[in-house]
């Protein structure tokens, strides 16, 4: 019985410990991100302050999502240090209970983490960065700011004798909304023969509507018309596959993406990477615990602080910088999705197993 009591209590401080550190960190993200949108945005038309305060709310999970790793590896280390130092962990290790033990709760807490924030901190902020771009673009509109919020590529699209490249200054909508919109038209020859510059395109079922359009010919004077159409065969869902970021989808809707991404033939290398990425998660922050736990059981003395702090926080950064750069060749293709993520995740469970062995048993 006094296991499994001991267990309920380590987990219970484990957890208090977290929501302390992610107020915290929350606290911080959030006034950091409200200083800098009020410094960017203030003077767009429409900004206000419940806008901006709004915004960094919206933007709050997405970036908390990319500090949990670290943060995961602070609250095993103050956790464990604080039950060291009031020799909580004397008692419990005199009682008979093997590092494994007690070490399990913190474990079990790291890994309730992981997937909190795979299915529910992940999908709130794909959702609230898309909000807070919609936003964005909505005040640079008004605006008429010069600098886009989302630079779009220039898009050629070829149907029949059609041959038409259109660019604009930002988008919104997964690309089915453009604004400041500039369309050339080319002949056979690869001549220019229509330009066309309207306010905004919004794409419908095979056409772009334009509005507010100015056509500019080369044999005719320029005229300005309410609204025109441009023939295409972009379908919307290319547009959104081709243009959306891996890291603005949320958790749920990878596969699907990643499936639509593949029928029009486009890489899913860095969808394929984000999937694996926040699949293997909890097992990532199981990993920075077991490394924790490798540099905090033997603290006691008060002098030992700085070093037990220093190597805690080398290990975890060192683990946290590999996974993004391995994450990286994984993105690019470089290296099998699977591959890049998986494998430091199972070299860090593996090293921290083996310390805590070693410390335990000699």
């Amino acid at each position: 019985m006094a296991a499994p009591t001991l267990s309920r209590y380590f987990f219970k401080r484990y957890i208090i410990t977290s929501v302390w550190f992610l107020l915290g960190v929350c606290g911080i993200i959030f006034l950091a991100d409200f200083s800098e949108t009020s410094r960017r945005m203030s003077g767009f038309v429409g900004y206000s302050v419940t806008g901006g305060l709004l915004m960094s709310a919206l933007r709050l999970p997405l970036i908390l999502q990319q500090t949990i790793p670290t943060l995961t590896l602070f609250i095993g280390m103050t956790t464990l240090i604080a039950l060291n130092r009031r020799s909580e962990l004397v008692v419990t290790r005199a009682a008979g209970l093997s590092v494994w033990q007690f070490v399990l709760p913190f474990v079990a807490g790291a890994f309730v983490i992981g997937i909190v924030t795979t299915t529910v901190i992940n999908p709130l902020g794909a959702w609230g960065q898309d909000l807070a771009t919609s936003m964005e673009t909505d005040w640079r509109k008004a605006s008429n700011a010069s600098k886009p919020s989302n630079f779009l590529p220039w898009l050629r699209q070829i149907d029949g004798d059609s041959d038409t490249v259109i660019g604009a200054k930002s988008f919104d909508n997964g690309g089915t909304r453009l604004f400041n919109v500039v369309v050339f038209h080319f002949n056979k020859n690869g001549r220019i023969t229509l330009r066309q510059d309207a306010d905004s395109a919004t794409l419908e079922n095979g056409y772009w509507k334009l509005n507010n359009v100015l056509d500019t010919r080369t044999d005719a004077p320029a005229s300005r018309k309410e609204t025109a159409q441009v023939r295409t065969n972009l379908k919307q869902e290319f547009l959104q596959e081709s243009l959306s970021k891996p890291e603005s989808v949320a958790f749920f809707n990878i596969l699907r993406k990643i499936e639509v991404a593949r029928s029009f033939g486009i890489s899913t290398k860095a969808l394929e990477t984000q999937f694996h990425s926040l699949l293997s998660l909890p097992l990532l922050l199981v990993a920075m615990t077991l490394i924790a736990a490798t540099v905090s059981l033997r603290f006691s003395r008060m002098a030992q602080s700085r070093s037990v702090i220093l190597g805690g926080i080398v290990c975890g950064f060192v683990l946290y910088v590999v996974s993004v750069l391995v994450k990286a060749f994984g993105s690019s293709g470089v290296v099998p999705p699977f591959v890049a993520v998986w494998i430091p995740v199972i070299v860090a469970l593996a090293l921290g197993a083996t310390i805590l062995l070693h410390q335990e048993d000699g």
